[in-house]
C-alpha cells in the first residue's frame, strides 16, 4: 500500500511560553501602542527593534506593521517618486511589485535563472533602466552579493533588500538585508519569526532611517526610537515627512522578543528538515535539485526543485498525485496565479515584456513549505512520495 504523509503544510509551532508570558502582560496592563509607557519602562517595540539591530549587525532598526510596509517604506525613504522605474525580480511573490506599485513606481523586471536567483548578466544589461533594485531574496535563495553590489555600485543603483525568506540567512558570512542601504523583514505567520503580521526595517543610513520612522508614524516622539538616528537628523525631516502610520505594537513585539532569541537554533532546526527533504529527492529522474553555493548560509524554511522540460499536464498530474497522499506542492509555472504563486505577467498592471528565458525557468518551479512541526521522519517520508510520484508521472507518456 503506498504511503500517505498525514500532517499539516501550514501548521506552525505554539509562541513560545516567554512570549506568551510577555504578551499576557502587555495585554495585562493595556499599553500596547508603543508610545504609550509609563516612567522608567521601555516599550516592547524599543526592545525588539534594538535587539535586532544587534543581531544582523547595523546601526537602525525600525518595527513595522508587515514586510510589505518595510519595501513601501524603503521605496520612500532612498526617495522613489511616483513614475520611477524600479528594477526587481521576475521570481518573487505579489508584495515586492505590489510595494513598488503602492508609491507609484513602475517595475522592470529582472530575470531569473535555473538556480532560482536573480540573473546577474540581465541585471547588467538593465542597469540603466531603475536607479533602484528592490532585491527579492525569493523563498531563500541568495544571489552572488558581490557580483550585485558591484554591479549596482558601478551603476549607482540604490539596493533594497527584501529578506521575508532570508532572515538568518547570509552570503558570505554577512547577513541578508545588510548588503544594500535597506534591509526589510517580514513577521507574517510562515516566516521566520511569527507574530502573524509584522516586518522590520534596518539600515546604516541616518536619514534614511529617520524618514521611515517620520513615515511609519511617529508624530515629533521619534527620541523614543532607542535604534534610530540621533534626534539632530530629525530637524528637517519632520517637518517635510508624511506620516503614513504603519506602526509595530508592543504585543506583537513581546511575542517575538523570545523568538529572536531563539532564532539561530531554529534556523539549525530548518535546515535539518531541508537537508532531509533533499537527500531524499536527489538524483531522482526528471527531477533537478537546486545546488546551493558555497558562500550561501541558508534558512531551509522551504525547499524548490524544477520539473525542467515538463508540459503543464505532468505537472498538474503530479501535484494532483502527492496531493492525494497528503504532500503539498506548488507551482510557479501557472498561466494564472493560485494561492500565493504569481509570476511577474500575473501581475496586470505591470506593462512587461515577454521574458522567454524566466518563462523557462519559471514553468518548472516546485515550491514546497518546510515547518518545524515535521520530525525528520516526516522529512524523509514526503520525500519518498515525491520521488515514487515523480517516477510514476516522467515515465507515463503525456
Amino acid at each position: 500500500m503506498s504511503e500517505v504523509f498525514t500532517g499539516s503544510f501550514t501548521q506552525q509551532e505554539p509562541i513560545p511560553e516567554a512570549g506568551i508570558e510577555a504578551a499576557v502582560a502587555v495585554m495585562r496592563h493595556g499599553r500596547l501602542h508603543r508610545y504609550n509607557t509609563v516612567a522608567g519602562e521601555t516599550a516592547q517595540t524599543v526592545l525588539l527593534e534594538q535587539e535586532f539591530a544587534a543581531y544582523v549587525g547595523v546601526k537602525y532598526c525600525l518595527a513595522v506593521a508587515s514586510g510589505g510596509y518595510a519595501m513601501a517604506t524603503a521605496l520612500r525613504a532612498v526617495g522613489v517618486q511616483a513614475g520611477d522605474r524600479v528594477l526587481t525580480n521576475a521570481f518573487t511573490l505579489a508584495p515586492v511589485p505590489g510595494a513598488i506599485a503602492a508609491v507609484g513606481a513602475v517595475p522592470v523586471f529582472v530575470g531569473v535563472t535555473p538556480a532560482l536567483v536573480l540573473d546577474l548578466d540581465d541585471l547588467a544589461a538593465k542597469a540603466d533602466q531603475g536607479d533602484v533594485l528592490l532585491l527579492s531574496h525569493m523563498r531563500g535563495h541568495l544571489c552572488d552579493m558581490d557580483r550585485l553590489m558591484e554591479i549596482c555600485d558601478a551603476s549607482g543603483i540604490i539596493v533594497i533588500e527584501d529578506c521575508a525568506h532570508t532572515m538568518g540567512a547570509a552570503w558570505k558570512g554577512k547577513a541578508s538585508g545588510t548588503w544594500g542601504k535597506v534591509g526589510c523583514y517580514s513577521c507574517q505567520t510562515y516566516k521566520h519569526m511569527n507574530a502573524g503580521e509584522g516586518g522590520l526595517f534596518v539600515t546604516d543610513d541616518a536619514e534614511v532611517a529617520a524618514r521611515a520612522i517620520m513615515y511609519s508614524g511617529s508624530y515629533m516622539m521619534y527620541e523614543k526610537h532607542l535604534a534610530g538616528p540621533p534626534s539632530e537628523v530629525f530637524e528637517t525631516i519632520r517637518f517635510e515627512t508624511p506620516n503614513i502610520s504603519g506602526r509595530m505594537d508592543n504585543l506583537r513585539a513581546a511575542i517575538l522578543r523570545p523568538q529572536l532569541a531563539d532564532l539561530a537554533t531554529q534556523c539549525a532546526r530548518w535546515n535539518e528538515r531541508y537537508y532531509a527533504v533533499e537527500a531524499g529527492v536527489r538524483d531522482t529522474a526528471g527531477l533537478t535539485v537546486i545546488d546551493r553555493p558555497a558562500e550561501e548560509t541558508i534558512v531551509g524554511s522551504s525547499i524548490q526543485f524544477l520539473l525542467d522540460g515538463w508540459g503543464e499536464n505532468a505537472v498538474q498530474d503530479l501535484l494532483a498525485r502527492c496531493a492525494a497522499r497528503g504532500v503539498e506542492l506548488k507551482w510557479f509555472g501557472n498561466a494564472e496565479p493560485v494561492g500565493f504563486t504569481s509570476r511577474y505577467d500575473s501581475w496586470r498592471y505591470v506593462d512587461a515584456p515577454a521574458m522567454p528565458a524566466s518563462d523557462r525557468v519559471l514553468a518548472g518551479i516546485i515550491d514546497m513549505r518546510v515547518p518545524l512541526t515535521f520530525s525528520l521522519e516526516d522529512c524523509a517520508l514526503i520525500a519518498r512520495i515525491i520521488r515514487d510520484e515523480v517516477g510514476r508521472v516522467y515515465q507515463a507518456p503525456h
